[in-house]
């Protein structure tokens, strides 16, 4: 008994042990990453970067996320970065079904506050070497915040936890990790605890991640480049360049369309779909099995 229950504890105690380790390793890669994009070092909290500047400090993150969590996913769970879920088993499917239902979230949102003039339209700036390095910022951010975020704290929570308890307690964790944003606020991380549950339901249903990724990058990548919203706070190139005529709780304000009503609205709605669509797979995998 002893022993089972020290089993279960290790999940949790994994993920403590991540910690300092993975703000050394991520700030000092950071770090290196701001004097290879020419940004001073000592303003580290800059967020008015350049494409290239933030192509360049988010590729740092992800390398040095990579680094820290293989090596404890190797040294100290004592298994394979790819068990954190990167088997090939429908990666095709589960990227497109990811990219979709950001895309739609987005453009649903965006139509809803330019009908009700919450959103005002201005012009279109097409600058296709911004695009293409904005299409690998949001890959690095996406890819980097999953691989940790549910890639390797959700999972081990999920073997010291029951599943659900696990899926709440990473999405608190999600959402306090932008705590540091522009213009956050309580709504904010109410949002970004959603948003958590969001991308998290399908990995606990599959362990797999290539679906919380194409959501994630999708998400961020609409929202931002295409349909000029603050993405968590930041700003960054946009194709579509809009304004508001009142930044308020309907439209997401500085924080962007995921600080905002209906971007809650769309979520709970989506998080229905999800579960039907997973828990049915998951439902069919077992029945096969």
């Amino acid at each position: 008994m002893e022993n089972i229950l020290q089993d279960k504890s290790q999940g949790w105690k994994n993920i403590l042990k991540l910690i300092i380790p993975y703000i050394f390793i991520v700030g000092t890669c950071q770090m290196i990453g701001y004097y290879f994009a020419g940004l001073d070092i000592t303003n580290y909290q800059n967020i008015h970067k350049t494409p290239k500047e933030s192509f360049i400090v988010t590729f740092s993150t992800l390398v040095s996320t990579f680094i820290t969590v293989w090596l404890f996913r190797k040294f100290v769970d004592k298994k394979t970065f790819a068990s954190l879920g990167f088997e090939k088993i429908l990666i095709a499917k589960d990227i497109f079904i990811g990219l979709i239902l950001g895309f739609i979230i987005m453009l649903s949102g965006f139509t809803c506050l330019i009908l009700s003039k919450q959103l005002e339209f201005l012009t279109i700036k097409f600058n296709l070497t911004d695009l293409l390095l904005s299409i690998g910022i949001f890959i690095f951010v996406a890819i980097s915040e999953e691989v940790l975020l549910r890639g390797y704290i959700l999972n081990n929570l999920m073997t010291s936890f029951n599943k659900y308890f696990a899926l709440i307690i990473s999405s608190v964790i999600f959402s306090l990790l932008h705590v540091a944003n522009p213009n956050f606020n309580l709504f904010s991380l109410f949002e970004l605890f959603i948003s958590g549950l969001f991308l998290g339901l399908a990995y606990i249903y599959t362990k797999s991640l290539w679906f919380p990724i194409a959501l994630h990058f999708s998400w961020n990548f609409f929202q931002g480049t295409i349909f000029g919203f603050n993405v968590s706070g930041i700003e960054q190139y946009s194709l579509i360049v809009t304004k508001y005529k009142t930044a308020n709780i309907w439209n997401g304000g500085g924080f962007g369309f995921e600080g905002s009503i209906l971007s809650v609205f769309f979520q709970l709605f989506s998080i229905v779909i999800i579960i039907l669509i997973f828990k049915k797979r998951l439902t069919k995998n077992n029945l096969l099995g």
